[in-house]
């Protein structure tokens, strides 16, 4: 199965292409563009590093949120296009799986988290199950992050791209995992596509949306205008 991996949820993201559970290669977007502008040069050069045309690509997964709403439009909007011009099959991914899927193997649960701005904070928790693979426990919950802070206790270990704002603020005894695993990977969503991949899992082409934790500002000021 030759897996085309994308990852937009925040300005750094991400392409990778995967051989079945085999990474073959992975590139990093320009951090000085946005992924609008960056990110069909990425693949075009990672299906030239891999010696690929685009209809080799049999499944196209991307990381459908949350996160930044540029970023998550612009990366399941490539996906489906890449996708219906090539004839490949499309599957969408949380950010949240991806976050727990690079924690170390002796982390058995997990409490991950990312930045909604104005303050909030959207958060899940993970634990790990006999597979090895982790399940969520629990909803994505979005709340203001000092809540989230106050629910920590010693021995929590937490990861995600919120940590950037919040570590130094962390309780006594929370344990955060290294800062590489905190961003969500290309390479991370390629090996999860293909496990859910082999169990069957697949999504409508037509039907997949990015998955967001609030409306916009513009769609608040909107409604509040209109109501």
């Amino acid at each position: 199965m030759r897996i085309l991996a994308l990852e937009t949820t925040e300005k750094a993201g991400g392409v990778a292409a995967m051989d079945g559970c085999n990474l073959l290669a992975e590139l990093e977007l320009d951090r000085h563009q946005r992924s609008a502008q960056s990110l069909a040069p990425a693949i075009h050069a990672l299906l030239e590093r891999v010696h690929w045309t685009p209809r080799d690509v049999q499944l196209v997964t991307v990381v459908v949120g949350p996160g930044s709403f540029t970023g998550l439009r612009v990366g399941v909007a490539t996906a489906k296009v890449f996708a219906y011009a090539v004839g490949a099959e499309v599957l969408g991914i949380g950010t949240f799986e991806v976050v727990a899927a690079a924690a170390p193997e002796q982390v058995a649960r997990l409490a991950t988290v990312i930045d909604a701005q104005r303050g909030d904070v959207v958060v899940q928790s993970f634990a790990r199950q006999a597979d090895g693979w982790f399940a969520p426990v629990g909803p994505e919950e979005l709340l203001p992050a000092d809540d989230w802070l106050a629910r920590l206790t010693p021995g929590d270990v937490v990861s995600g791209p919120g940590l950037a704002k919040l570590v130094d603020r962390l309780p006594s005894g929370v344990e955060p995992l290294d800062r590489s695993c905190w961003p969500p990977r290309a390479s991370v969503v390629g090996r999860l596509a293909y496990r859910y991949q082999e169990i069957g899992r697949r999504d409508s082409l037509w039907e997949l949306a990015p998955r967001y934790c609030r409306p916009s500002a513009a769609e608040e000021k909107w409604k509040a205008r209109t109501s």
